[in-house]
């Protein structure tokens, strides 16, 4: 990045940022990924467009930032020691009127994605290969704990059996998930895959 680009990006405040991604979601809650507009942010935060398109470039970065934005990023950093101790950490970093904002916000998103790849290509870079690494260091500490072998062949799956128990609650059960169906669907499914037990 040159030294103009790093002085534009840098006018605006952290708390300004925020400010700015809380509204960029509260627009997505209300009207969805499709009708949200760059005009309607820029209206709703009192900020020039041009701003907005030379800070974030575009509406699919500046989504997915604000989705981030809000996303606890720890999971690499979480170790109680246990697999299952870790897992149930990661439950309980959002609290569940968050885990059901964060759903409901979700489910949007992947639908848009469909039709959208620069908003997929977006999402997939600052989301889901983070949280791939993040969770790549809990495996491998519990691989080297002796908790996972190497070869279980349901590692593969790992963060599609938890990505599958948070996205189907609302659509098998209609309801949200809560922290004590993701911790129960954890015990139940997820550590008994990866050969843990949790007695």
């Amino acid at each position: 990045m040159t030294e103009t680009a790093t002085a534009r990006r840098s006018r605006i405040t952290p708390e300004r940022e925020a400010e700015l991604y809380e509204a960029v979601l509260d627009l997505l809650r209300e009207v969805g990924y499709d009708a949200l507009t760059m005009d309607a942010v820029a209206a709703r935060t009192r900020s020039s467009k041009a701003t907005l398109y030379r800070q974030w470039g575009g509406k699919a970065e500046l989504v997915v930032k604000a989705i981030r934005h809000g996303k606890p990023d720890r999971i690499g950093e979480i170790d109680t020691g246990t697999l299952r101790g870790d897992l149930h950490a990661l439950v309980l970093l959002e609290d569940d009127c968050t885990i059901e904002q964060n759903s409901a916000l979700m489910r949007g998103v992947a639908m848009a994605m469909h039709n959208n790849p620069d908003l997929r290509e977006a999402f997939r870079a600052q989301l889901v290969e983070p949280e791939i690494s993040g969770f790549h260091q809990v495996i491998q500490r519990a691989i080297d704990r002796g908790e996972v072998r190497p070869d279980c062949p349901a590692l593969d799956f790992l963060l599609h059996m938890m990505v599958g128990g948070f996205a189907t609650r609302a659509l098998l059960d209609d309801q949200p998930p809560t922290r004590a169906f993701l911790t129960s669907y954890i015990d139940a499914v997820v550590l008994p895959a990866l050969g843990v037990t949790t007695s």
